[in-house]
């Protein structure tokens, strides 16, 4: 029987979601979002595996009027085949689809479309050339990757950008085959590499390779290599304790309550000094002549 997984505590900070979405890869997710609308950039965008939410949450921030968002999990739902059902019985166990919607809707007021399934039904759900983003994470099997990758390479519009999830992991071999499969034989061209994540477009990644490096070799909190490879122009990053940049607040947040302020400490009548003169003047006055002065004023 699958356990069920909720949230230890309502979210109220992106990073309270589970999950592996590294401040690096928010920060070139950000970049790349923001860039495709100052660009003017129009599509959907798409996410195959969610998880608990944590890059999809972040991709909902950067919907516009009239595009749409899809995501794509298994969830608690049966996988096509054995091999794939081990490995959701595996790592996914505790994952579900109450505990995504819940996470999502922390940060956002409505959900984006849910596919239950298999990632190989995407191409029915989802429109030919009307992407413009596509973040694949599901299964890590080189056989579904292989599918997951065509499916983007039909789905994106001109413009379009696709990154794949775990490409270099020792634990996802499959993925790691898939991806440099198709950057050598299936015309994927690589935007940027991560310590995680490969950043690719199947147009010519030039200028807006070019844009990335010279955001890059901006900052003094990433670690940049560029290497050639087989033709390819090979841009490598590496966090050296990069920020997360800044993103909204939960729905959950609650205002601290304001501290009373402190009463005003009640005035006190001024003390009268006398001058140091006056005081000299008045020790030295004979004891005889001051009471005759306290009579007279009192007479």
């Amino acid at each position: 029987m699958t356990a069920v997984h909720t949230t230890a505590r309502r979210p109220i900070h992106l990073d309270d979601v589970p999950g592996w979405f590294p401040p690096l890869d928010q920060l070139l997710f950000t970049w790349l979002l923001e860039g495709q609308a100052r660009r003017e950039v129009r599509g959907d965008l798409l996410e195959l595996g969610v998880y608990m939410g944590k890059s999809a949450i972040l991709l909902g921030r950067h919907l516009h009027r009239a595009e749409k968002f899809t995501v794509c999990d298994l969830f608690e739902g049966d996988a096509p085949d054995d091999a794939n059902q081990a490995e959701s019985t595996k790592s996914y166990a505790s994952l579900t689809r109450q505990a995504f919607e819940e996470n999502y809707l922390s940060f956002h007021d409505e959900l984006p479309k849910v596919v239950q399934a298999p990632s190989s039904v995407i191409s029915t759900e989802v429109d030919p050339g009307t992407c413009r983003f596509v973040h694949i994470d599901a299964s890590h099997l080189y056989e579904h990757v292989y599918g997951d990758i065509g499916a983007a390479r039909e789905l994106l519009a001109p413009g379009g950008i696709v990154v794949l999830d775990d490409f270099r992991s020792e634990h996802t071999p499959g993925v790691s085959v898939a991806a440099w499969e198709a950057v050598l034989n299936r015309g994927l061209r690589p935007l940027c590499l991560s310590t995680q994540k490969l950043y690719a477009t199947w147009e010519d990644p030039e200028p807006l390779q070019g844009e990335l490096l010279d955001m890059l070799r901006e900052r003094d909190d990433i670690a940049l290599s560029v290497q050639q490879a087989a033709g390819h122009r090979l841009v490598r990053v590496k966090s050296k304790a990069v920020k997360a940049p800044a993103f909204p607040r939960s729905r959950h947040q609650v205002e601290a309550p304001e501290e009373p302020k402190a009463a005003p400490a009640p005035q006190q009548a001024p003390v009268r000094k006398r001058s140091r003169a006056r005081r000299i003047a008045v020790d030295l006055t004979p004891p005889i002549v001051t009471r005759a002065v306290r009579r007279a004023r009192r007479g």
